[in-house]
């Protein structure tokens, strides 16, 4: 029956964009690689920074609480989702008296699209730059999905940087080489390129369980869509690959149990996202992606965590159970 509900969902959020916007009369306006004509809740501003020789802008909100609490929070995003997704967190911190702080990483979002590999080392010194330019000494870090695996990397590179840590559905939480045979940089941007919209729902539905009404979903799907338009694709596609390649060849796993700072894991149950799976065999397939028995397992053995396994949510899970949600982050940050 959920499945059902479930393909119903994406059925109307194909129609829709794909209905009015591929219209004779209507074509899809395409958005630049930077997402130029996407629009983000807050204002963007940009930190320039050099990664690997090469000159970059990294883009990020800075959005200021009308009653400071003198604390401030780093939302760190996914792969799939560009830095606005956030929107519904930042106003719940900021209400709290947050200072919220939400780049952009290098190759996503608003950002530059570097030429080169991506390295979570990189996108660490990156954020470390970005709260010294912004005078920041010590933040809390709230991480979803790929963010999770770059929190994990600015733990433990820049412990005395970071105060509490909110890992929210985060991969990362096993090895992926252990399961997935690795895979030419130009075979994953060719079948990255042949990837349809129907396509991408199923990705959406099948990897990600997600439980949203249409209009939440519709704009994950603009943002990977009329980016095709623009002239520059090709380069946001070998950078987007590049990300998949960093996710693959730098696991984390390994570094999750020595993390010191204390430390939540909130999981939707029905988060079984594995990076790569469709590639492994299929014998191995089936022992990807128990996410939150992982995060229950790291939790046990590390100094100072916990984690929340919240039912009927899947990978989005601070947006689809925004209630329960809030109320965990907020408690976990005040203590």
């Amino acid at each position: 029956m959920r499945h059902t509900v479930i393909a119903s969902i994406f059925a109307a959020v194909l129609l829709a964009p794909f209905t009015s916007s591929f219209a004779a009369d209507a074509p899809r306006e395409p958005y630049g690689i930077a997402l130029e004509g996407f629009p983000y809740p807050y204002p963007v501003s940009f930190l320039p920074v050099i990664n690997d020789g090469e000159e970059l802008r990294m883009a990020y909100m800075d959005v200021q609480p009308a009653q400071p609490n003198g604390r401030t929070v780093v939302l760190l995003h996914g792969r799939n989702f560009p830095a606005s997704y956030w929107a519904p967190v930042i106003k719940v911190l900021g209400g709290a008296g947050y200072r919220v702080v939400v780049p952009d990483q290098i190759g996503f979002g608003k950002s530059s699209k570097q030429q080169g590999d991506l390295h979570f080392d990189n996108l660490a010194r990156n954020t470390i730059a970005l709260l010294d330019h912004l005078q920041i000494a010590k933040a809390d870090v709230v991480a979803h999905s790929m963010g999770g695996m770059l929190a994990v990397r600015i733990a433990r590179a820049y412990p005395d940087r970071v105060n509490h840590l909110v890992l929210t559905a985060p991969i990362g939480l096993e090895d992926y080489r252990l399961y997935v045979p690795p895979a030419p940089t130009e075979k994953i941007i060719d079948t990255e390129d042949k990837l349809t919209a129907e396509g991408y729902r199923k990705q959406l539905e099948t990897n990600y369980a997600i439980h949203l009404p249409p209009d939440q979903v519709t704009p994950f799907i603009d943002a990977r869509f009329n980016i095709k338009g623009s002239a520059d694709y090709p380069r946001w596609l070998r950078s987007f690959v590049a990300s998949y390649q960093m996710i693959y060849r730098e696991p984390v796993a390994h570094e999750i149990p020595l993390i010191t700072e204390s430390t939540l894991f909130i999981m939707g149950a029905d988060d079984h996202n594995a990076p790569g799976r469709p590639n492994a065999p299929e014998a191995l397939r089936s022992k990807m992606g128990h996410n939150a028995e992982l995060a229950q397992a790291f939790a046990a053995k590390m100094q100072n965590a916990r984690a929340e396994v919240i039912p009927n949510t899947g990978h989005l899970v601070f947006l689809e159970a925004p209630e329960k949600y809030d109320q965990l982050v907020l408690d976990f940050l005040a203590k």
